[in-house]
Formats: C-alpha cells, structure tokens, sequence
C-alpha cells in the first residue's frame, strides 16, 4: 500500500468545486443550511460513502485549511475527539485519533495519513487535503476500542468570490461493529452539517487560541 498521495488525487477533489462528479448511483441525501449531502452505496459493505458541497460564509480558505489541520486546536473544539496527535510509527508519520462514540457503543480508533497541498490553478488558490487509512502494523490496537480499518477523505477549499468558503468534502469510513442504520443516518445528516457548523465557530475563535500558546 502506498502511503503517498498522487497529483490526480488532489486534482481529482479540486475538480468537484467546479463539476460534481455525481454520476453511477449518487442520490441527494439530504439539504441543510446550504450544505448539500450525497450518497452513494457501497454494494459490498451496504455502508455509504459520501459527498458535502456547501459554502462556509464567514471565513476564508486558507483559515479553514489552518484550522483543519491544526490537530492541538481540534481538541479544544470538536467534542467527539478522545485522543489525537501526529507522530512517528515505525519511520512513518501518521496520525492516532480515538472518537467517542455514544453509549453502549465502543469508541472507534483511526491510524492515518494526511497532506495537504496549497494549489494555484489558472489564477485561482485552491486548497485540498487529503487523508486515508495507514497500515493497521503502525499501531497496535487498544482493548476496548474497534480500528477503523477502511477510510478515506479528501477536502477542497476556495474562496466563494466574498468572505467566505466553498467546500467539497468527500468521506468514507467503515467503522466496524454492529451500528443501527438510524445512528449512521442520523450521523450522516446532522453530524456533517454540525461539523461544518462547529468549524466556522473554531475559524472564528482561532487567533485567540493561537495568541494563547
């Protein structure tokens, strides 16, 4: 498995901002504070992976990109995170991230890999970062806690032409275990929308966390 990310896979998430690649299956899932959620059926899992165009209005790009990588500052502000840092596992850097889950279910555990790549495409500024799973070998599972072997994400951000940011985000995971279609659907359509809530207030308060180091 590779651990690096390819030039076509970041011109693959920049390209949705301009066409939404919505063919083979893509359903409108649902349509929140000008956030738009598709979804699309993974036949071997039944699981879905998703996609979220929208527009967050009250900050810029490359804020948003700086806020999202900034894994210290997502501790304070993301109140899912259990356990979260970047380090080197066996000569790979990768990053842990344990996520509370809601009782009786286990939390879930990620080991991935990120990158994110500042673009300039025909004039414009275009931001993507990219993520996925790293081999299960970097980090040995905690009892108690299910690995989520199977994930993926990529983000693209660019100015709306104002104050604010267009956002695709492509997301799949696999998070393991028996979870009742109602928590994912309801995880799907009111946690992504929370997320892209909850960041715009994290964009707004962060030069206050950043004077505070």
């Amino acid at each position: 498995m590779s651990l690096q990310f390819t030039d076509e896979e970041f011109r693959n998430a920049w390209r949705e901002l301009d066409e939404p690649q919505l063919e083979e299956g893509w359903k409108l899932f649902t349509e929140t504070m000008g956030v738009k959620i598709y979804r699309l059926q993974d036949k071997e899992t039944g699981l879905y992976e998703y996609k979220v165009f929208g527009v967050l209005s009250t900050c810029t790009a490359e804020l948003c990109a700086d806020v999202y990588m900034d894994l210290a500052y997502r501790k304070h502000w993301d109140t899912y995170v259990k356990e979260l840092y970047e380090k080197d596992f066996n000569g790979q850097t990768a990053i842990y991230w344990e996520v509370k889950y809601p009782f009786p279910l286990s939390n879930r555990d990620y080991v991935y890999i990120r990158e994110r790549r500042d673009l300039e495409v025909d004039g414009r500024k275009i931001w993507v970062i990219l993520a996925r799973s790293a081999p299960q070998t970097l980090c040995a599972e905690k009892s108690g806690v299910l690995r989520v072997k199977d994930y993926k994400q990529s983000v693209a951000l660019e100015s709306d032409g104002g104050c604010g940011t267009k956002v695709f985000m492509n997301y799949f995971d696999n998070p393991g275990g028996m979870i009742p279609t109602w928590l994912v659907n309801w995880a799907a359509s009111t946690g992504v929308p929370g997320f892209l809530t909850d960041m715009q207030k994290a964009c707004s308060n962060y030069s206050n966390f950043c004077q505070k180091k």
